[in-house]
């Protein structure tokens, strides 16, 4: 396609979050031209690696509301970008930062927006397939605007590498006052160690669990297979574990090299979270539990028995 797909970075005070990675192999792949903006002096650095990704220009905005994440101030910052450059494409990945600048953006420039595209077929309109209520539907639509704005469904693109030459220079910042009225003001740091959204692995556990005490077994495993444990909405609900360890729609999404989901049954809400895995085991009592019919291998049985089983198998070939 003709034209410049203008792509949204998303870091966090400088650290480049893959999502954009991704965003940019997808504006790669709709365009010739792909641009990046990025908003806060804290990402002045990312030029390198943005052209590492194709990027032929890094617009970088500067403000003192743009010391962290303002929605709002970013809104405005990229709507003024596509007033100032007119790209023919406004594209970000569809993570909650992404869809909310986004939509912040095309709320101010009075233009559609579609969100989470697993597909774009540019022609006189764009021609999409998109993620609807959580990914469990998938939607064909056409957009027609003089720019077209929308977020790429996460994990959907591989972040690859295209070198090319790129520009970078500062964009002319104005924002009223008003903007800052939502913005992050304090952070909590975590713990270092291995995140649910980056672990290699994950091991999950749902109900079938039966109590706080029951997910021992699942963490030494998790422990053995260097990954982090997990849970469903049902589990914290019951107290049982924190709503920072719950995989699906309202928790974490994740995309782990392997998910082993024990004793969950695999509500959309939670499939939606954990879709993204390369590979999925379920270990359930029930041969119809939707985790188990989604999952690419099952094993009918107790958890109880054979989680440490697992565990068990994997120390003594360690130890042989």
């Amino acid at each position: 396609m003709e034209g410049t797909t203008l792509v949204v970075i998303e870091h966090d005070r400088g650290a480049l979050a893959e999502a954009s990675l991704e965003a940019l192999a997808a504006a790669r792949a709709l365009s010739t031209r792909v641009e990046a903006i990025t908003i806060g002096a804290d990402a002045d650095g990312l030029t390198e690696t943005l052209a590492a990704h194709g990027a032929s220009a890094h617009h970088r905005a500067h403000h003192e509301m743009l010391t962290d994440y303002a929605p709002e101030a970013w809104g405005e910052v990229v709507a003024s970008a596509v007033r100032a450059m007119s790209p023919a494409v406004l594209l970000a990945c569809g993570t909650d930062r992404g869809n909310e600048v986004l939509a912040q953006a095309a709320a101010r420039l009075d233009l559609p927006f579609a969100a989470n595209c697993t597909d774009l077929s540019p022609g006189d309109s764009l021609s999409m397939t998109r993620l609807r209520w959580g990914g469990s539907l998938l939607e064909e639509a056409t957009l027609s605007a003089p720019v077209w704005i929308v977020s790429v469904a996460h994990h959907l693109h591989e972040p690859s590498e295209a070198p090319t030459e790129c520009s970078a220079s500062d964009l002319p910042v104005d924002l009223d006052p008003s903007l800052a009225r939502s913005r992050v003001t304090a952070r909590v740091e975590r713990e270092a160690g291995v995140t649910l959204s980056s672990a290699p692995v994950v091991v999950g556990g749902g109900r079938g669990v039966g109590s706080p005490e029951g997910f021992g077994p699942l963490a030494e495993l998790a422990a053995e297979l260097g990954g982090v444990v997990g849970c469903s909405r049902a589990v914290t609900n019951n107290g049982w574990r924190s709503h920072t360890d719950q995989v699906g729609q309202t928790g974490t999404r994740i995309a782990p090299d392997v998910y082993i989901a024990c004793g969950i049954s695999g509500a959309i809400q939670h499939w939606v979270g954990a879709m993204a895995s390369k590979n999925i085991i379920a270990i359930n009592t029930d041969p119809q539990a939707n985790m188990v019919t989604k999952a690419g291998h099952a094993v009918i049985g107790d958890l109880h028995k054979v989680i440490p089983a697992i565990t068990e198998e994997i120390r003594r070939r360690r130890a042989s």
